[in-house]
């Protein structure tokens, strides 16, 4: 669990991700949250599917790195977005970061306190060095976080923007 000045931002279990998967309201019950009116976008229904779940699920992966960590305003008490973290640290330590906010918590910065909240959980994992994300380019609030969280723009697609957050000088042990 991480804590920011609003939010409280916490990685789910297997059975939560289920329960969040129905948008039945089921997991904000469990959680003891108010009801959110979130809905799961195809392309994170198939992020889900093939990837979440599955990584969640094999007890050799480490699930913090593959589940999604959802965020609570604490003045609401209400989930206001997630953010996913596509698996373990590659051989330089780079995790990369999916996220979003529900669309009536945005333009609020909630989403660059959970990047920000994030950061500072990366920084005491031994194995993680650096951070990457890539934003459509067309998305500049998704850019803005990321500029807000001292992450630089690495490179380029004809749609996507590439990004670094160097936390560390990478170690072998």
């Amino acid at each position: 669990m991480i804590q920011t000045e609003r939010l409280i931002i916490i990685p789910l279990t297997y059975e939560q991700l289920l329960k969040y998967i129905k948008c039945d309201n089921s997991l904000e019950t469990e959680l003891n949250l108010n009801k959110t009116s979130r809905t799961i976008s195809l392309e994170l229904k198939e992020a889900f599917e093939q990837t979440i779940l599955p990584n969640v699920a094999n007890p050799a992966k480490d699930y913090l790195y593959s589940t999604l960590w959802t965020a609570i305003s604490k003045a609401d008490n209400k989930m206001i977005g997630d953010l996913c973290i596509v698996g373990e640290p590659n051989p330089d330590g780079e995790i990369e970061i999916g996220y979003g906010t529900y669309n009536e918590f945005q333009n609020k910065g909630f989403m660059t306190e959970i990047v920000g909240g994030i950061i500072k959980w990366a920084t005491m994992q031994a194995k993680v060095s650096s951070i990457i994300a890539s934003t459509e380019k067309t998305n500049i609030a998704s850019s803005k976080v990321l500029e807000k969280n001292r992450f630089q723009q690495t490179g380029e697609t004809e749609t996507l923007l590439n990004w670094k957050l160097k936390l560390r000088n990478n170690t072998t042990t």
